[in-house]
């Protein structure tokens, strides 16, 4: 069971304070950073664009993409050395529809190695862009496969081990949005106008300029001062409709947000990771860690100025670390005009999203996360951790062992909470996800089925998203094989069969 942290301070006399921390992040001490009511939101927000396609003779929608260092002002002035997808910071948004076959040139112009991984996709395991298909520099790599999923905001980011944090930091991370006719058509869907995404990121900027190298270490990884959105400091949304849809995503390395507006008035929340939920969920904040996504609907009126912040987030950490639980930001001004387009009222039903029983598993496993080990062991490249059997369907348990806060993610499939240490999980986590906040002491049961895809020899991975946690080896390999295929090799045994 996890104290909350104003309970360990209570108790212990405030001498939590003075407790040391690693690498570069800040101590408690005087250090929490509070930017509300001072961000000036001067800089109209930047939207990335839609990636340009084309369609094939084999009727594939193609996409180019050029990863690449670039050079970015984040203040006026003061350009900084980035990385970017297309362009010298952030990508280009993609777009494809349920159904339809995609493939993805990327080209290599770094001066070193990195891979591209789609967070959330569901494709065979030689197109996921883990870390063992790396992209060596002035080569290029060519993915292809199906869509098979519902509507979705999902992300792309690099995923070579070791080095996960720093590419992610210097810029290269951009949205993949799966469009899908069963979709409600009274969700805004104007993409860049009613439509918005929003890559949500903490930096440090000595200066005004992103520093490249900035230390990715802390006990839980690294935390900035400074928030981009899509690239943007400072920014502000000019919205001309009543109800603007937000594709909020926490692209940061390390640091949890919970989104709330100013004035705490409650907006729907409408999908997660995986989809959309079942219903509207009204509410008035959302929590995300890194990897995580919420589509949010926000409901304003003519000529007002309403401010999306974050504040509190539940991390639920001891006192010997510093997790950004105690921070506040400013992160969007959303600016309404003084007459505003109808909206559609949202539906009440929004989509299927049929529960699976936990009567139906087929195995479960048991994962805990510690000392940047999963289960006592650091992610192996000559390693395959666990096999699973395609077509059947698994409940994992996994905790939070070291009183660190953790995520988890799996790679390729979708899963539904069963419970939160024990309890029925809170209605935001009522559909489909794929990665989960894991404060320290925190159990949760997943259940997942894999189904479609299955190659012995290529893995998926599993890991925590915290990304300095992920490149010290808290991630492990698994491979989806077909009914006939071979048993699990010795080392997976160590993934805690019940």
């Amino acid at each position: 069971m996890s104290i909350p942290r104003r309970t360990l301070i209570r108790v212990l006399g405030g001498s939590a304070l003075a407790l040391p921390v690693l690498g570069g992040a800040a101590s408690w001490a005087g250090h929490r950073v509070d930017t509300w009511g001072k961000v000036s939101f001067d800089r109209p927000l930047d939207v990335p664009p839609l990636a340009p396609s084309r369609v094939d003779g084999q009727g594939q929608r193609v996409f180019d993409l050029t990863i690449a260092a670039g050079r970015t002002e984040f203040t006026p002035g003061r350009p900084s050395a980035t990385w970017g997808v297309n362009g010298g910071h952030l990508g280009p948004t993609l777009r494809a529809r349920r159904g339809e076959k995609v493939r993805i040139n990327v080209d290599n112009r770094l001066p070193e190695a990195t891979s591209l991984h789609w967070h959330g996709m569901h494709l065979p395991p030689s197109m996921d862009g883990g870390p063992h298909q790396m992209i060596e520099p002035g080569t290029t790599w060519s993915p292809f496969w199906t869509v098979r999923q519902q509507a979705a905001t999902l992300w792309y980011h690099p995923h070579p081990h070791g080095r996960t944090a720093q590419h992610v930091y210097r810029g290269v991370a951009g949205m993949f949005l799966i469009d899908d006719d069963a979709a409600p058509h009274e969700l805004p869907h104007a993409y860049g106008i009613d439509d918005i995404p929003l890559i949500v990121q903490d930096r440090r900027l000595p200066g005004g300029v992103l520093d490249p190298d900035e230390p990715m270490a802390g006990t839980t990884g690294f935390l900035g001062d400074r928030i981009l959105v899509n690239g943007t400091l400072g920014p502000y949304l000019d919205v001309r409709s009543q109800r603007v849809r937000l594709r909020l995503l926490n692209g940061s390395n390390a640091r949890v947000f919970r989104f709330h507006l100013a004035d705490h008035r409650a907006f729907e929340l409408v999908a997660t990771d995986g989809g959309l939920l079942p219903a509207p969920h009204t509410t008035d904040h959302v929590q995300l860690s890194p990897g995580e996504r919420a589509e949010i609907v926000v409901t304003l009126t003519p000529g007002e100025r309403a401010v999306l912040r974050s504040s509190d987030p539940d991390t639920g950490a001891g006192f010997v670390q510093r997790d950004g639980g105690e921070d506040r930001f400013d992160v969007l001004q959303l600016r309404a005009a003084a007459t505003l387009a109808s909206s559609a009222r949202l539906p009440a039903r929004l989509a299927d999203v049929p529960r699976i029983p936990a009567h139906t598993a087929d195995d479960r496993r048991v994962f805990e996360l510690a000392e940047h080990t999963i289960n006592g062991r650091r992610m192996s490249p000559d390693r395959i951790d666990l096999t699973v059997r395609k077509d059947t369907t698994e409940i994992w348990e996994v905790h939070s062992g070291d009183g660190t806060l953790h995520s988890f993610h799996v790679h390729d499939v979708h899963f539904q909470v069963l419970t939160v240490d024990g309890r029925t999980p809170p209605a935001h986590l009522a559909g489909w996800k794929d990665t989960v906040l894991l404060p320290p002491g925190t159990s949760m049961r997943l259940i997942m089925r894999f189904a479609d895809y299955a190659d012995p020899g290529s893995p998926y991975m599993y890991h925590c998203h915290m990304l300095y946690h992920e490149d010290r080896g808290m991630m492990g390999r698994f491979m989806v094989v077909e009914a006939g295929g071979r048993p699990d090799p010795p080392a997976a045994h160590h993934s805690g069969h019940h």
